[in-house]
């Protein structure tokens, strides 16, 4: 794999797998060595041949190592490749218009869990988990955004919503992956390992791989999980200029998701999945709670399709719905952002109702190996245009970038650091659906929106997708879990709790939603609500903190440990393996409020029921 390394006082590309990041390799090198008048004056060359001879216009004013960021910058970014992606970029789009050539995706690629049989459903699950127990799937988590929206500096998948268990997306991720591979050793009494790829950005890698350390890595084996950055790229103004953020350094972004295709290749990601003898990937955005990392139905579907690439989707909650939709233009398929999309297209319907272009994409795909390694192969280049503008028809099926006009920092003339009001340059994107159009054999799975899609984008307060969204989201899932097992949730009268129906709940406000019973389900216990945990699942209609009015109801605590010991005994009764459950009500009285602080704790012990609440009761006995 290709890096850049210093020998012999230069720098020269290897095909070193164990080296450096080569970003911050060169930044070491320069900030440690003077600048030599040779480098200097190739440096110049290389900006004036490509019009951004600008980037050195406060030069004469920065110190040695200063002048060492700078040009670590400049060589990092490859400025002849940059300027060619801009090229690119700003050309005039000669393709029609997508909404005059959208085409559903046919029903011989179209599969849905609501339509699939039990019979179909279980043989896809099959598939998959003999594929796992083969040691064949890995997952691919594109973990790069900050948690900016959400009023934290650090990584989103660091982020706490305010489960009772207080794990966070990283954790609830890494423990699903932990039960899915105990699944396939049940199944096939092999028990596989499932390689786990962090793609992280500039500003989460080392947050991310500090969090995970700091955690043991939630149980995962070390050598299971690799955590890689993705590359950035410079920041232009309209006119093609490279903007300096500071007088020695460039204003450099993410590429963007799709920016994993090209560091698959030139981090040897490939290469060690090839080393692992990894067939099928899974690739996922961090954001979404509910995701079912390296879901098996959805891998043995795509088996059964022979599928090199796929997209798991949801039904469009409304016919304008902000979401891009799968479907195909001109023959090859794309995600068509919805932007794109004319109200009168949105609009369409089929002869029985539904929405005819209909598959919402939520970022969760299905790749072979063979075909990420064709695809980030034509990432590694680009589009090579003749004097005219033309593209050389032997580099056409390079990837591209997408233009993203931005408020960017800049700095001024005068050396000053300005922050504009309006969009004042462009930043260059990949995204991740981008290869679709490559696929020879595309499959699409619809999944249930209320069941695997609920993305954390935005702070509480907001419309939708926030912290209280993803929770109550979760509790809902778990809440159908235990009652899809025969368990029931009941008042403090004892009266049934009704199961509040789904409801195509994008449409609805945070405010809208209605507050379901806290509920949560450890996902070393349960990765879907799966009928073998179903059976472990403490007797919940015995285990259920009662209901109160309002907090200031003064509570007999004799009498809740009696109701509170009882529980514990009936369910105990019952009980023949671990605790798997969480389940509290929002509103406890002080018995329950310590319960809850220690419940957690207790519970990853592994213990059993009965041991579990001995010591409970025996401790909030003295207290």
């Amino acid at each position: 794999m290709p890096r850049y390394i210093v020998k012999d006082g230069r720098f020269n590309r290897v095909e070193d797998p164990m080296s450096a990041d080569p970003y911050h390799q060169i930044h070491a090198y320069f900030s440690e060595h003077a600048m030599a008048e040779a480098e200097t004056r190739k440096i110049k060359q290389l900006l004036d041949e490509h019009g951004q001879e600008h980037l050195l216009q406060f030069w004469d004013e920065l110190n040695e190592k200063q002048r060492g960021q700078l040009v670590a910058d400049i060589h990092y970014v490859d400025i002849a490749r940059c300027m060619a992606a801009f090229s690119n970029v700003m050309i005039p789009n000669k393709e029609e218009n997508p909404d005059e050539l959208l085409e559903p995706v046919p029903a011989d690629n179209f599969g849905s869990i609501a339509r699939a049989s039990k019979n179909e459903l279980a043989a896809y699950r099959e598939a998959g988990l003999e594929a796992i127990s083969r040691g064949e799937v890995a997952a691919l988590l594109l973990a790069g955004g900050q948690g900016t929206r959400l009023g934290v500096p650090y990584p989103k998948g660091m982020y706490d919503i305010g489960l009772p268990s207080g794990k966070t997306l990283y954790n609830l991720q890494a423990e699903r992956l932990i039960r899915l591979e105990e699944l396939s050793e049940r199944q096939t009494g092999k028990r596989g390992s499932i390689p786990w790829y962090i793609m992280t950005s500039e500003h989460t890698k080392e947050p991310t791989i500090e969090y995970f350390e700091k955690n043991g890595f939630f149980g995962l084996e070390g050598d299971n999980l690799v955590v890689f950055e993705q590359k950035m790229m410079p920041s232009f103004t309209f006119d093609g200029k490279i903007i300096l953020k500071e007088k020695h350094r460039l204003a450099l972004s993410p590429d963007g998701n799709g920016g994993l295709y090209n560091v698959l290749y030139k981090r040897a990601i490939l290469e060690d999945m090839k080393k692992r003898g990894i067939k099928f990937i899974h690739v996922y955005s961090v954001d979404n709670i509910l995701v079912k990392i390296a879901d098996p139905t959805f891998i043995g579907f795509c088996m059964s399709k022979g599928a090199d690439c796929a997209a798991k989707v949801v039904k469009k909650a409304t016919p304008t719905e902000a979401v891009g939709v799968v479907c195909r233009v001109n023959g090859r398929y794309r995600v068509v952002e919805y932007s794109e999309i004319s109200a009168e297209t949105a609009q369409k319907r089929n002869s029985d109702g539904s929405l005819t272009f209909n598959a919402g994409n939520i970022c969760n795909h299905f790749f072979t190996f063979d075909f990420l390694t064709r695809v980030s192969g034509l990432a590694a280049c680009l589009s090579e245009l003749d004097i005219n503008g033309n593209e050389d028809p032997q580099s056409k099926k390079a990837l591209k970038y997408h233009v993203a006009k931005k408020k960017i920092p800049y700095l001024n003339n005068e050396g000053q650091v300005t922050k504009p009001e309006e969009p004042n340059g462009i930043k260059l994107e990949m995204f991740v659906f981008d290869v679709f159009e490559y696929s020879d054999n595309f499959a699409v799975w619809e999944v249930l929106r209320e069941d695997e899609f609920s993305p954390l984008k935005n702070a509480d307060g907001a419309e939708k997708d926030t912290p209280t969204t993803c929770r109550h989201h979760l509790y809902d899932l778990h809440h159908r879990y235990i009652v899809n097992a025969g368990g029931t949730f009941i008042d403090e009268n004892g009266a049934p709790i009704a199961l509040l129906p789904s409801s195509n709940r994008a449409v609805k406000s945070e405010k809208e939603v209605h507050e379901p019973i806290v509920c949560e389900i450890s996902p070393l216990r349960s990765y879907d609500g799966e009928k073998d945990a179903s059976r472990k699942i403490i007797a919940v209609n015995n285990f259920i903190a009662f209901q109160y009015r309002d907090d200031k109801t003064v509570y007999d605590n004799v009498t809740e440990f009696k109701r509170l010991k009882k529980a514990l005994d009936d369910a105990s009764a019952k009980m023949d393996e671990d605790i798997v459950s969480i389940t509290l009500i929002n509103k406890l009285p002080p018995i329950y409020s310590w319960i809850k602080q220690n419940f957690t704790q207790l519970d990853a012990s592994g213990r059993k029921l009965a041991d579990i609440a001995k010591l409970i009761l025996s401790d909030y006995a003295r207290r």
